[in-house]
């Protein structure tokens, strides 16, 4: 859990190229979704979860919800890298017959800890997880990743109470604040500003952070829990389809799969990165 700062961007980089690479192979769309979370992705499996992949099923191990689920691409690259998903099983993401969906399918083996892709239900899952831990004084952490868009569901904020008020310090919930979900900006559909006050308001323990910047991303997670007896949460500010100039900001890119062209474009831009 030593890796440098640079050597993170490195992968951050290699990252985004496979997900571009197995969203091309496999037809898919969720570029846009799996673009802005992937510096957050490295730094957690890099140099924060408390993983073994010789012993996917410790007790002890940090459990992590994936809870925006359609942005499975860069968080099976990850666990592939950590040694939890085959190579080759890796390879056949999304193709018929294949074991890798388009959202994640609970696999402890593959480092996979809960089905999810149904926006809303991460962060209740990941409370009971972590109130379970608690009563049974066990140390582990949980950490649930969100999508701005999931902010909008009611279940969210009824975890978030119960996550405060039973003091679960030993969860993190991390916002992938990219602005922008299905059908349009977050302002214009729901606005969830300022988003950092309203779970500071909740009573949580708040950072708000560039969540591209890894140096920004490692000194959040290096500082957990933010206040003992409370529940921490980063709301990370990322842009849709960070890394590739046609991809950003595009709302196109929630869905689409690249052509051709757009593959190669795509590839090279990363390359040059």
């Amino acid at each position: 859990m030593n890796t440098s700062l640079d050597d993170l961007e490195r992968l951050a980089i290699t990252t985004r190229r496979r997900v571009i690479e197995l969203s091309y192979s496999s037809k898919s769309g969720h570029i846009g979704s799996s673009l802005s979370c992937v510096d957050l992705l490295v730094a957690l499996y890099e140099r924060f979860l408390r993983l073994d992949p010789a012993q996917p099923a410790w007790p002890e191990r940090d459990r992590f919800i994936m809870s925006k689920g359609h942005a499975c691409t860069p968080y099976y690259v990850c666990l592939s890298r950590k040694g939890f998903i085959p190579a080759g099983t890796l390879a056949e993401y999304g193709v018929e017959g294949g074991v890798l969906g388009h959202h994640p399918h609970k696999n402890v083996d593959f480092g996979i800890d809960l089905s999810t892709g149904s926006l809303g239900h991460g962060l209740s899952v990941g409370s009971g997880i972590a109130f379970g831990a608690k009563l049974a004084g066990k140390r582990f952490r949980t950490v649930v990743m969100m999508s701005d868009g999931e902010q909008n569901e009611g279940a969210v904020w009824e975890a978030t109470a119960f996550a405060r008020h039973h003091a679960l310090d030993q969860l993190l919930a991390i916002v992938d604040f990219n602005k922008m979900q299905a059908l349009g900006d977050c302002g214009e559909i729901m606005d969830l500003e300022p988003l950092d006050a309203r779970y500071r308001a909740a009573g949580w323990g708040v950072r708000r952070i560039d969540g591209h910047s890894m140096g920004q991303i490692v000194g959040a997670l290096n500082e957990f829990p933010f206040e003992r007896g409370r529940p921490s949460v980063i709301v990370a500010d990322t842009v849709k389809g960070k890394g590739v100039s046609f991809m950003e900001g595009s709302l196109l890119w929630h869905y689409r799969c690249p052509d051709p062209r757009e593959y190669e474009a795509a590839l090279a831009e990363l390359q040059d990165a």
